[in-house]
């Protein structure tokens, strides 16, 4: 009779754990096959048929599987090899190490490729080194520095208005969305299905852009807003009007805008000084990370726009508007959490606020 492995009882979190190895990205392929191993194992797969449906042996997924059952997440990691450890001169392992952070002349970084090229190692021994000493020439993380003079105290302002809101008040995050394309693709794309990803192409006809003015409401998530041709101030002031026509008149309305000039314009003082319920918040020039109206932004980028293929403007502005409208009846509320000092721990502060 032939021989039956003994099926392998997973915990919740083994399950978790191993399902989380098979779709991380930088899991190696070795750790992936393991994983799946196993994970097929648990569900009372025989060695050949787990050995035929991931094109490996029945010997290794019987390793595998063993080594699991001996010792659960640690049985899957790679036992030291035998023999000598491979030794590297110290001047070697100070150039790779040290030479990293000077890029080569005409050239913004180093890679595995050239370094090992020019230290006289592999490739695979160069990012051993930088792996272990957690250099990562590859990545890069942006960041902008606000150099406005009244930094902090249109920050706390701000922040003020998310973590103590005035009572008998409304607090709107505002802003425009310019440049909303509407994409035609060439083609139309293959949707999702089982063994592959949504296609589409690369090339597309323009057809023109919106611009979608957005209020974001911190009480309740709900969003009032209005497509325009043009962002002036003409079109702020009509999206100021549609703001008040729309919420109650007993509320006193605090806006939370950005320093675009439209939102700074002779006219627009004016109206606001004839409506003495509304208020104008400015957060701090290159700022724009305090609105959370953006937020708000992106999810409408990801969702609608980015994705979308539109035959005409009018087009997109209706879908546009069919997303909000569900967005709406069953609103997202997004809470401001993060303490105002902490963030100006991380953030360094504009040279003219800096403390003598």
């Amino acid at each position: 009779m032939p021989r039956h492995a003994q099926p392998l009882i997973l915990t919740v979190w083994e399950e978790k754990q191993l399902n989380a190895r098979v779709k991380a990205r930088r899991s190696t392929q070795q750790e992936v096959l393991r994983a799946r191993i196993v994970l097929f194992a648990a569900q009372q797969w025989e060695n050949r048929d787990i050995a035929a449906e991931l094109e490996t042996t029945a010997h290794t997924v019987g390793i595998w599987r063993r080594r699991f059952a001996q010792e659960q997440l640690a049985g899957l990691e790679a036992a030291p090899r035998s023999g000598r450890p491979v030794s590297l001169a110290t001047a070697t392992v100070t150039q790779v190490l040290t030479t990293v952070t000077h890029p080569p002349k005409g050239r913004t970084r180093w890679s595995v490729r050239s370094m090992a090229r020019s230290a006289g190692l592999s490739k695979s021994r160069v990012h051993q080194l930088w792996q272990a000493n957690d250099l990562k020439p590859h990545q890069v993380r942006t960041f902008k520095l606000s150099r406005d003079p009244q930094f902090e105290a249109k920050f706390w302002d701000v922040i003020g208005l998310y973590l103590n809101p005035p009572q008998r008040a409304l607090v709107l995050c505002c802003d425009e969305k310019s440049q909303c394309q509407a994409l035609e693709r060439s083609q139309p794309g293959l949707p999702l299905g089982m063994g592959h990803i949504r296609t589409r192409t690369h090339d597309y006809v323009r057809h023109g852009t919106t611009t979608l003015f957005a209020a974001l409401s911190t009480l309740d998530g709900r969003v009032i807003a209005r497509t325009e041709t043009r962002h002036t101030h003409v079109e702020w002031l009509r999206f100021l009007r549609q703001i008040e026509r729309e919420t109650p008149p007993k509320l006193t309305l605090h806006l939370i805008v950005d320093n675009y000039a439209t939102h700074k314009h002779p006219a627009v003082k004016a109206w606001l000084a004839r409506h003495p319920r509304i208020w104008q918040h400015f957060t701090p020039t290159s700022s724009s990370w305090l609105n959370l109206v953006e937020r708000f932004f992106r999810d409408l980028t990801e969702e609608v726009v980015r994705e979308g293929s539109f035959q005409s403007v009018q087009e997109l502005v209706c879908t546009i508007k069919v997303w909000l409208s569900e967005r709406n009846r069953q609103p997202q509320r997004h809470v401001w959490r993060a303490e105002g000092a902490a963030i100006l721990e991380k953030s360094p502060a504009p040279a003219s606020n800096s403390k003598k």
